[in-house]
């Protein structure tokens, strides 16, 4: 009983942090993959669907992303599926430790500029400044979908 006492408690006490779609260090926190743009200096518009397929398989289409250093682009998202679906921008490292957090807590709700979370059939974007050259990933961290395929590259070009 007291174990689960501390368990609800130390749970309360996180919901908050997790709440606000931050798991390290808050909304302050530099991203490698680059930061919020704005949507005046998109250079290009890249639309992406998410769903699933008969065979169970989840994916977003296209699969791979190609932008260059320092261009701003609208991530036009479309959930094109039968169940929620969420895009997920960060380094591959960052990815597999915001999935950990969520198959702790699947119904997380996430307020950060790199992320979205959309209902079957809702569309939304995300405009972002990529700062950085280099391999990043996109993905869907609602549980069980990254395994089904759910995940995509952005290659960053620095020239």
């Amino acid at each position: 009983m007291k174990k689960l006492a501390i368990a609800i408690v130390l749970a309360a006490l996180a919901g908050p942090a997790f709440a606000s779609g931050s798991h390290a260090g808050g909304h302050d926190e530099k991203l490698a993959v680059g930061e919020p743009g704005d949507k005046t200096k998109a250079t290009q518009t890249i639309r992406v669907t998410m769903k699933e397929t008969e065979d169970g398989k989840m994916l977003f289409q296209p699969a791979v992303i190609k932008v260059r250093k320092g261009q701003t682009v609208k991530i036009a998202l479309k959930n094109g599926g039968q169940s929620d679906h969420e895009f997920v921008l960060d380094r591959e490292d960052k990815i597999l430790e915001h999935k950990a957090v969520m198959a702790k807590f699947p119904e997380m709700e996430h307020a950060d500029a790199n992320s979205i979370r959309l209902a079957a059939g809702q569309s939304g974007e995300i405009v972002w400044k990529f700062t950085n050259g280099g391999e990043f990933k996109f993905a869907c961290l609602i549980p069980g979908h990254y395994e089904a395929g759910m995940q995509g590259d952005v290659s960053v070009a620095t020239n």
